[in-house]
């Protein structure tokens, strides 16, 4: 796919599973990556990999306003401009009922799922319009058009995320600014294993079956199938896409 060659991508919450694989799949496609998450170590490892000309990491916390302005000025300095927002980072929180959720737990999730989102458009966004314009993936998930119990706040935000991208999809249509979501099922990987653990601590492999037995193709979505639509969304294959939830989840929610 030369969609995306020689495109300028960030890349958020870039030490995570899914990112890992995305990463190489875009600069494999002639992109130019920025990675961005807390965990410098992990992106040391993954930029080790690569040449510095096709990807670099930034230490940030995508919840500061400060840090945001930061990836997304060190982007435009080591890139030239920013042509593609991949809005992937997210945390899974704790599991619990409503009625015994931690107010502080909720309210991390929502900074990291929701609040981190929001700033990263706010400021790309006249990025990509001095450049002509430019694509916003969003990860949510299936949990952004259905509902798990017990995890009431990754519920929430993935749900949230939806409703900004549609708002931002009409901001930012004018101006050849695209702005979708990807809604993926169960993901193999650590924020998975959390889950398990904690929706059904004596038996998370249980918890595992029980989950995968509700998706049509008796499995967990693979990193590469998130990265491959990601790809897809970034690219000008998919010009006139905007707007939308794109599932990647086996048939979870048909």
């Amino acid at each position: 796919m030369q969609g995306v060659k020689d495109k300028t991508v960030i890349l958020t919450g870039g030490a995570g599973d899914i990112a890992k694989v995305a990463a190489r799949r875009f600069v494999d496609a002639g992109a130019k990556v920025m990675l961005v998450d807390l965990d410098e170590s992990s992106l040391r490892d993954i930029a080790s990999e690569c040449r510095e000309d096709d990807l670099r990491y930034t230490v940030a916390d995508v919840t500061s306003e400060t840090d945001t302005a930061a990836y997304v000025a060190a982007t435009v300095g080591a890139f030239g401009g920013v042509d593609v927002l991949l809005a992937n980072a997210g945390v899974e929180g704790p599991s619990a009922p409503v009625s015994e959720f931690d107010l502080q737990s909720f309210q991390k999730v929502l900074d990291v799922n929701v609040m981190g989102v929001f700033l990263g458009i706010k400021h790309v966004f006249p990025v990509m319009a001095a450049g002509g314009g430019g694509s916003v993936v969003i990860t949510s998930s299936v949990a952004g058009v259905s509902a798990t119990p017990g995890i009431c706040a990754y519920g929430t935000s993935k749900h949230a995320v939806i409703g900004l991208m549609r708002a931002c999809a009409k901001e930012g249509g004018p101006q050849n600014i695209r702005v979708n979501t990807i809604n993926p099922s169960p993901v193999e990987g650590r924020m998975m294993r959390s889950l398990e653990s904690g929706l059904m601590p004596e038996d998370p492999t249980a918890q595992y079956e029980a989950i995968k037995s509700a998706i049509p193709m008796e499995r967990y979505a693979d990193p590469e199938d998130v990265a491959n639509l990601m790809l897809f969304l970034a690219s000008e294959e998919s010009r006139f896409l905007n707007g939308a939830t794109y599932m990647v989840d086996g048939g979870m929610t048909a």
